[in-house]
């Protein structure tokens, strides 16, 4: 099993065999590349077959809190593969009769070759890994981390800005760009891990929050010690001109103590038609969705909008990550069947 260790998983793709995926921080670049290089090449097949390259193994889709694009993308991309799957929600397991996370998940490992996990607690994925020893994906743990959506969120990025992922890899496509990140940045867990996988790079970060919303220092320490630069913004009007990709979150109304203080914070931030004139015609939008009101449906018909296709995307690097984990074949031609 994984040992969860910065940098563990790298660009060895038989060394990720049987590990699992907690925090990005386990990624160093190479690593990161394998994932995204392998999306490239799972895209590049037809999406009228299904690959039979993980035929016969089972995903244990494991959901506490809600979710439509990742529970539905882990189950899109393992059937994709070959293999099959079987859901757990929180409402109708054992854990509504007191069951421990760890007892759920040794009893899960009972019949699944692979985990993929959402939890409303941090460090919720880590304490299943070390307990199932299988294969564990983090999906979304409390305001802690969602790798999966960092990996995904890379990947529109390069596909966005550099057309793919060129021979340079990540570095060579974001080098010099400048990322905003919008919105509940504190409760955010897809902008903790963005902005953690993305510290070791050349790129520059710029935090626009709504008071008490700002960037948590456990998140801003990690970029510091990267080669990243970060500042705080208020305004976002201000730093629209220079922004090479705009990533909007919703303020997340179930992480707020009172209804009173979510509303008083909520729409502080709106992207619209007008607001993107005066960004740069390349100026890319992303958005991890589901959107309540931080960005205007005028957007949605602008090539700016790649909040749909970054939905796409997360299908091929869930395929990835599920394959390597899985231990790829090493034959592209293994077994195509057709879609039935």
């Amino acid at each position: 099993m994984a040992s969860f260790a910065p940098g563990s998983l790298g660009a060895d793709a038989a060394a990720w065999k049987d590990q699992s995926l907690v925090g990005v921080q386990q990624l160093d670049e190479a690593g990161l590349n394998l994932v995204l290089t392998h999306a490239e090449k799972l895209r590049g097949q037809h999406r009228d077959v299904v690959l039979a390259r993980q035929k016969g193994k089972i995903l244990a889709n494991v959901f506490y809190e809600p979710s439509t694009r990742t529970s539905c993308s882990f189950q899109a991309a393992m059937l994709r593969l070959g293999g099959s799957i079987f859901c757990v929600a929180e409402a109708t397991s054992s854990a509504k009769k007191g069951e421990t996370l760890e007892d759920t998940a040794r009893s899960l490992a009972c019949y699944a070759d692979v985990l993929v996990l959402r939890h409303p607690t941090s460090g919720a994925a880590q304490r299943a890994a070390v307990a199932s020893q299988k294969p564990t994906l983090n999906a979304g743990d409390g305001v802690g981390e969602h790798p999966s959506q960092a990996l995904l969120d890379v990947y529109t990025l390069c596909r966005e800005l550099c057309g793919g992922i060129p021979k340079g890899g990540v570095r060579e496509a974001l080098t010099g760009k400048t990322i905003c990140l919008v919105g509940d940045l504190k409760h955010g867990r897809t902008v903790h891990s963005l902005a953690k996988l993305l510290a070791s790079f050349d790129v520059a970060l710029v935090y626009v929050a709504p008071k008490g919303l700002e960037m948590p220092s456990a998140v801003t320490a990690v970029v510091e010690a990267g080669t990243a630069t970060q500042r705080s913004a208020t305004s976002l009007a201000s730093v629209i001109p220079a922004c090479d990709a705009l990533y909007v979150t919703r303020v997340q109304k179930e992480r707020f103590d009172s209804v009173k203080l979510y509303e008083a914070t909520k729409g502080s931030y709106v992207v619209d038609a007008a607001l993107l004139k005066t960004a740069k015609p390349t100026c890319t939008v992303l958005h991890p969705l589901p959107r309540v009101d931080e960005i205007a449906t005028d957007v949605d018909d602008l090539p700016n909008a790649a909040y749909f296709r970054q939905m796409e995307h997360g299908l091929y690097a869930r395929m990835a990550l599920l394959d390597l984990v899985l231990g790829a074949p090493a034959s592209w031609t293994d077994g195509l069947r057709a879609w039935f």
